[in-house]
């Protein structure tokens, strides 16, 4: 596999919500970083839109990553029409291959048969700029239904973005959605994460952690993806908690990232060399 890094690895450094840095971390700056780390990839999610550069602006983050034999990847939310006619253009501008769709709730909403009718009218589109759709498996959007979407669409160009622990807000434990979600995979979320129990019986949290460091059955994940191409991309993320010093959490970020893609090097294969 080829190893990348996702943007949602930077989400304290490039700002979330109502958490901005006085000086968000830009996409430039991110591809900079998986260089320095030596990856293969970089993929700009919903948390860093792309659509907010400009065409140069674009152009100029394809033509460094080019220089650096690195490819992006591109990342948004919903099959919204308006918003996919933005970024079919702008992942033909940056040579993406992919284009990353996170659905959620409201989506879980429509029935299968719509949201089905609604990729088939926009896969030609994406065809023509040389995109396949890869559906991310999102906090409250169910496998199974991911699945008969799936098989309703029915197209090649149209897999999933297998995320190792999203769905675990679905109520799904994570193997049983690697399992199912499996076969049909063309993009991966690599993360790793630990249960753990509240100090006064309360039930238990789940955070995350280094890539190695929690529960995430890494062997066990690449032996169901086993049949994926030698160069599907796997982007790295984690889910860092913030801490009452947000400066020192955005330090983190860069500490975790290291010891993820340590970690990655040494337990996923293929030819991986800084």
């Amino acid at each position: 596999m080829k190893l990348g890094l996702g943007s949602y690895a930077f989400r304290w450094s490039i700002g979330i919500k109502d958490l901005q840095p006085v000086r968000p971390m830009t996409a430039m700056e991110v591809l900079e970083i998986a260089h320095a780390h030596g990856l293969s990839v970089v993929q700009y999610a919903d948390n860093l839109p792309l659509d907010r550069l400009t065409p140069a602006q674009q152009l100029a983050l394809r033509e460094r990553a080019d220089s650096y034999g690195m490819a992006l990847e591109l990342g948004t939310q919903s099959f919204d029409a308006e918003e996919l006619g933005r970024y079919i253009p702008i992942g033909e501008r940056i040579g993406s291959g992919i284009l990353r769709v996170a659905l959620d709730a409201a989506d879980a909403q429509i029935p299968v048969h719509e949201l089905a009718a609604q990729i088939r009218e926009i896969l030609p589109d994406g065809k023509r700029s040389g995109l396949r759709f890869a559906i991310e498996n999102h906090f409250n959007y169910p496998s199974p239904r991911m699945v008969d979407l799936l098989e309703a669409v029915a197209d090649e160009s149209l897999g999933v973005c297998l995320d190792v622990a999203n769905s675990i807000c679905a109520g799904e434990w994570p193997m049983t959605t690697i399992r199912m979600l499996a076969p049909y995979t063309i993009n991966l979320h690599l993360k790793d994460y630990r249960i753990t129990p509240d100090p006064y019986g309360v039930g238990f949290r789940i955070h995350g952690t280094p890539l190695g460091e929690g529960r995430a059955e890494i062997e066990e994940i690449l032996a169901c993806l086993s049949h994926c191409p030698d160069d599907m991309r796997c982007i790295l993320e984690h889910w860092l908690p913030q801490t009452e010093d947000m400066e020192a959490t955005r330090r983190l970020e860069h500490e975790w990232l290291g010891r993820t893609v340590a970690a990655a090097r040494r337990l996923i294969p293929g030819d991986h060399r800084a």
